[in-house]
């Protein structure tokens, strides 16, 4: 390291955001995130040991993940290398690939390759990666917010070690704002501030589980609040509420959150639950989600989970898709809100949708089976000569406008795979069926 190098870092030291300073040095210093980390636990173990195999840190911003990556470079003897995706190319790996091989060779030292934002980087970067994770030459560590399952390379999961870091608790976010407040060293403790106490429940509380969130309020806070007559700082509720103001909601449409909440949101209206699918539904949209893909979804719950049992529910589901193309946010979310509740409220019956499942995998199953001589066309060129619709019953010639015969193919004959429970307007099916095939009026 050279004298301007050293000079670089030591300025970073001081002048690094706070989350940055206070970052742990240790596995002790770590807060949150036992069920990967705490004692005895297959990575404390590995880390402890420094025995690291290549590894794959998964969750939400604030979460630890690149801590976690500079506990291991403290504790290491390894060579530890950091590139971020979102800047690095492949010439940046060919270099660190390259002194990777000479420190093995030669001293017959392991290299470890953090790479942050991982999920950056291109199927052709990742695969570029792949040899030397597989042979020795580097381990790896990537950390990334999205599910590495659909964003890294297969291969490259195959031969890692995904561990998933959750959201911090709230008494977990307290104690790092403490931490914050009162470190002299590395933390605001030179400024002489005092957390109050409905403050510190309110900005873990507000933080989401997001450490980075919280010490930057924290660093905003001591660093534009004017010193009270005691000559300290004092970081009240009002002071707190400035510096962090709004809750950002933790979605993104091409990320997990996104599509848990919208399978909460299908799921809620699914199991008759207005209010919770109301919940997520103002979830999304808070979020930005599309309208138009909101509205699709409660198309296909009213088709699929209501189904007949009130056939309304998708004609107010389809006029609801219509209406908000054409109006628009903010009024959109009147007429989703009214679809949602309705389809919510509706009686449930997927008999239509097993329906058509069983009929399809019945096709599957038996092919192309030939129509009834009875029910095929004798309108075409010669169809009456060779018997086509021959012997067809006109139904609207007979009581009740029902006659029997057989629509299904003679090989299916009296399978059934329309069944309505009875639940809703299914019943009204079910007994006007019943009296049809027991012809009565």
């Amino acid at each position: 390291m050279d004298l301007f190098e050293y000079m670089r870092q030591s300025a970073m030291k001081k002048e690094s955001p706070l989350a940055a300073r206070l970052r742990p040095r240790t596995l002790d210093e770590v807060v949150g995130q036992q069920h990967i980390i705490g004692k005895n636990t297959l990575l404390y173990r590995a880390i402890s040991a420094d025995k690291i195999s290549s590894i794959i840190f998964y969750g939400p911003p604030g979460t630890g993940k690149t801590t976690l990556a500079k506990v291991i470079a403290g504790t290491t003897k390894s060579e530890f290398t950091q590139i971020n995706a979102t800047v690095a190319g492949k010439k940046d790996m060919e270099t660190v690939v390259e002194k990777a091989r000479e420190d093995l060779g030669m001293f017959g030292k392991r290299t470890i390759l953090f790479i942050d934002e991982i999920h950056r980087f291109n199927k052709g970067q990742q695969d570029y990666l792949l040899p030397f994770v597989e042979d020795g030459t580097i381990i790896l560590i990537g950390a990334t917010t999205e599910n590495p399952y659909f964003e890294v390379n297969g291969a490259l999961i195959s031969r890692s070690i995904v561990f998933e870091l959750k959201p911090l608790e709230p008494e977990d976010i307290k104690k790092l704002i403490l931490r914050a407040v009162e470190d002299k060293e590395r933390g605001m403790g030179a400024y002489d501030a005092v957390m109050e106490k409905d403050a510190l429940e309110f900005l873990a509380d507000l933080a989401d589980g997001d450490a980075r969130k919280a010490l930057n309020a924290v660093e905003l806070g001591v660093l534009t609040t004017e010193r009270s007559a005691d000559e300290k700082i004092h970081l009240t509720l009002d002071v707190v509420k400035e510096c962090i103001q709004k809750r950002s909601m933790r979605y993104d449409k091409t990320g997990d959150n996104h599509y848990d909440v919208i399978s909460a949101f299908i799921k809620s209206m699914r199991g008759s639950d207005p209010d919770a699918a109301v919940y997520y539904l103002a979830r999304m949209l808070e979020s930005g989600e599309d309208i138009k893909f909101i509205a699709r979804r409660i198309m296909i719950c009213a088709s699929e989970d209501v189904g007949m049992a009130d056939p309304n529910a998708l004609t107010v589901a389809v006029s609801a898709s219509l209406a908000v193309e054409r109006v628009g946010m903010p009024e959109a979310k009147i007429i989703l809100s009214e679809a949602v509740i309705y389809v919510a409220t509706a009686p449930k019956s997927n008999a239509s949708c097993v329906a058509v499942d069983e009929a399809a995998a019945e096709v599957r199953n038996t092919g192309n089976l030939p129509v009834p001589p009875h029910l095929q066309d004798s309108h075409y060129r010669g169809a009456a000569k060779l018997g086509r619709g021959l012997g067809y019953q006109y139904a609207h010639d007979y009581p009740n406008h029902y006659v029997e015969q057989q629509y299904l193919p003679y090989e299916l004959t009296g399978k059934e795979f329309f069944k309505p429970d009875g639940n809703g307007y299914e019943a009204k099916i079910k007994e006007h069926m019943r009296r049809l095939k027991e012809k009565k009026p």
